[in-house]
């Protein structure tokens, strides 16, 4: 049996993760103490997106550790984990202690936008142009709505169903009379600068509508844009938690 020491052992640093994952989660969703490791954890999966996605190994670490700590004193350990458990543990209670945040990760600064009186027209010339699929709508630094693609597939729909003009729609229809807007939909949301990746991800787990996070430095429709993030940025957020450091 060792005592844990300041030379900062396998055991020592096993613990000081399991020790912040734990407070950490208490903290950000406000658990009580009397629930377990354990619950913390399950209660935490659909709050979370790097819990969601490390459950079996938080769960099992936290096996471990009720293991290689002495039941009466938890100042004493009886077995070392191996280090790849340990790196491994430090990893995880690192990115859910302090995520990076999606605005410096994975962010798209240099975004198209598009006045509320074009037309429709001149709306597809800029999405073939850029590539695009969907396109804020901003004026003034404000945000006024976003034209969704699929939404516009179904006013085109609409008009061939119903022998409507189609040309006529193009051109005199403006991008304003088919956006959606926030109050109504759920196609894009608008947070602040210090979104993580972590809940950037939670919002398209739990939303799988949403098409794009348009970030402001307040996360409020009535200052610039800053920059978005949409479905095409999940694989690489993923990436980034499962290589963070």
């Amino acid at each position: 049996m060792s005592k844990v020491n300041s030379n900062r052992s396998n055991a020592e640093r096993f613990i000081s993760a399991y020790n912040k994952i734990d407070h950490a989660l208490r903290s950000i969703y406000g658990f009580k103490r009397s629930i377990s490791y354990a619950d913390l954890i399950r209660k935490s999966v659909p709050l979370n997106s790097v819990v969601r996605k490390f459950e079996d190994e938080l769960i099992d670490y936290g096996r471990l550790r009720n293991s290689i700590v002495h039941k009466t004193n938890p100042n004493y350990v009886i077995a070392e984990p191996h280090i790849e458990v340990v790196e491994d543990f430090e990893k995880i209670a690192n990115i859910i202690s302090t995520p990076p945040t999606a605005y410096d990760k994975v962010c798209k600064k240099d975004v198209i936008t598009c006045r509320s009186d074009i037309n429709i027209k001149q709306l597809l010339e800029i999405m073939v142009r850029f590539g695009y699929k969907n396109i804020p709508i901003f004026e003034d630094n404000c945000l006024k709505g976003v034209v969704i693609g699929a939404g516009l597939l179904d006013h085109f729909g609409n008009c061939l169903l119903n022998n409507l003009d189609l040309d006529k729609f193009i051109k005199s229809t403006t991008a304003i009379e088919i956006a959606t807007f926030l109050h109504e939909n759920s196609y894009f949301t608008v947070c602040d600068k210090e979104l993580t990746i972590e809940r950037a991800l939670n919002y398209f787990y739990l939303n799988r509508k949403l098409q794009m996070i348009i970030i402001t430095k307040n996360g409020t429709c009535n200052e610039p844009l800053l920059g978005v993030i949409t479905i095409a940025d999940i694989l690489d957020m993923n990436a980034i938690i499962e290589n963070y450091d």
